[in-house]
């Protein structure tokens, strides 16, 4: 078959179905994990898969291709991400295959894979499975199937690392009709909590909104039902359960990082690591709050897999990205799961009077962008990048280049960096004032836009 090299990316492996991956696509996929795995001296993986369309036939063709290279597959079906990661350590396998295309519209579909439970395979990792199937040798053997159920030690896990206090909370979920469908009202009902779910019936075909909770349009819904019921909170989940967004009493929108300094705010005082990681997009207010806190700020790369190895490394009490990736070490084994963030936010609530709304009150103020795209295609945008590295040191601009380029100014900075999930550029500014954002994002967008067309 003709293997579209494009789908193995940076952190896992992701493509439109069935044009870019597709059944056979999963069947070598099996084999050369399977293969890379008893290279490692495993015989065991985790596999589970999402809720989209097209994943039962794709996770049936990479059990077949695993099972050919004598892996015995611990079969949990249909999960969320954190379920299969969850999995991975509880069945000591240390190893896992999790079907899914994360925040990506519904036509996609992909693979996360893991070698050691602690974090997935990214960069050269996942290039050496396109590699093993152009090789195409492939180990030999009769594997077999253990079909597991995660869900009663999950649900443990989730309500024993969870207390709350006194005041009680008022909760609206929104499932988005994604995999947390599955799980999250039975969280729910054996928490002490008034909660009032949305969209929580599972379908792939996602017919209320797309499922990625960290772009404002999708909490729409989200944010009526809780300005309808007076709830305290209210809570969005992606596609696959890993990643979260959060609406305030009031309606508005807590991002990502205002939500890591809300929960700093809360834990600096009860943790030993006075230490916190977050991506590069993450906003200036965020490394503000962490020092007035005496907590070392510590930026690194955007990208789930990247991440999530760094908080492990660091053993960090709390990380994250922008995109709604948060990690809890304090507490909790580590791994991103919406559902425990949420859980988190609810046991601060119930420990406070104070609403959600106020609990970032006396942080510094920045205004920013969203996270712009701009389509380039995926073999140019990293020669795109490396022009904008150029730009910006050519201008003497204090320039990060952990990932793409980021302009720090004292007033604001200016980001631009080649999406790892699709064939984007995406950017993100701030300033201290309107006038400055605008000025700082005319700039940037110009030069990038002269660049794409000169490498055109």
């Amino acid at each position: 078959m003709k293997l579209n090299e494009q789908i193995f990316r940076e952190y896992d492996i992701r493509g439109i179905y069935p044009d870019e991956l597709n059944e056979e696509t999963a069947y070598l996929i099996g084999k050369a994990y399977g293969t890379k795995l008893r290279e490692l001296n495993k015989d065991k993986t985790v596999v589970a898969y999402d809720n989209r369309l097209s994943s039962i036939s794709l996770e049936e063709n990479l059990v077949k291709g695993l099972l050919e290279t004598g892996i015995t597959v611990i079969r949990l079906g249909l999960a969320t991400t954190p379920m299969c990661y969850f999995a991975a350590n509880y069945y000591k396998t240390n190893a896992s295959m999790m079907i899914t295309a994360s925040h990506n519209p519904k036509e996609y579909n992909g693979f996360k894979f893991s070698y050691n439970g602690i974090h997935n395979a990214y960069g050269e990792s996942v290039k050496e499975i396109y590699n093993m199937i152009i090789k195409g040798e492939f180990s030999k053997g009769e594997g077999k199937i253990i079909n597991e159920d995660i869900t009663k030690p999950y649900l443990d896990l989730l309500l024993n690392k969870i207390n709350l206090g006194n005041r009680p909370i008022k909760v609206v979920y929104d499932c988005g009709n994604g995999t947390t469908s599955i799980i999250a009202d039975k969280v729910f009902e054996n928490l002490s909590v008034e909660s009032i779910p949305l969209f929580n019936t599972s379908d792939g075909s996602f017919p209320n909104h797309h499922p990625d909770p960290c772009v404002y349009k999708n909490l729409t819904k989200l944010k009526e039902k809780v300005l309808e019921v007076k709830a305290d909170l209210g809570i969005g989940y992606d596609g696959d359960g890993d990643r979260v967004g959060f609406i305030d009493e009031q309606g508005n929108m807590i991002e990502t990082d205002k939500f890591m300094i809300i929960m700093w705010r809360y834990l600096y005082d009860k943790v030993d690591k006075l230490e916190g990681l977050f991506d590069v997009k993450c906003t200036k207010a965020l490394e503000d709050e962490l020092i007035k806190l005496g907590i070392k700020p510590i930026e690194y790369r955007t990208g789930n897999s990247y991440t999530r190895a760094a908080s492990a490394e660091g053993d960090y009490p709390l990380s994250g990205e922008l995109s709604g990736h948060v990690y809890f070490r304090d507490k909790f084994p580590g791994y991103d799961d919406g559902i425990y963030a949420g859980l988190r936010l609810i046991e601060l609530l119930s420990h406070t009077n104070k609403p959600l709304s106020t609990l970032l009150d006396g942080i510094n103020k920045y205004y920013s962008t969203e996270e712009l795209k701009i389509q380039v295609s995926d073999d140019k945008k990293f020669t795109i990048i490396e022009k904008m590295k150029q730009y910006c040191q050519s201008k003497g601009y204090n320039t990060v280049t952990i990932d793409g380029a980021k302009a720090k100014f004292p007033d604001g900075f200016a980001l631009v960096r080649a999406s790892n999930t699709g064939p984007n550029i995406t950017m993100r500014f701030e300033a201290t004032t309107e006038e400055r954002l605008k000025s700082i994002q005319e700039e940037f967008t110009t030069e990038l836009n002269k660049i794409i067309n000169d490498t055109h």
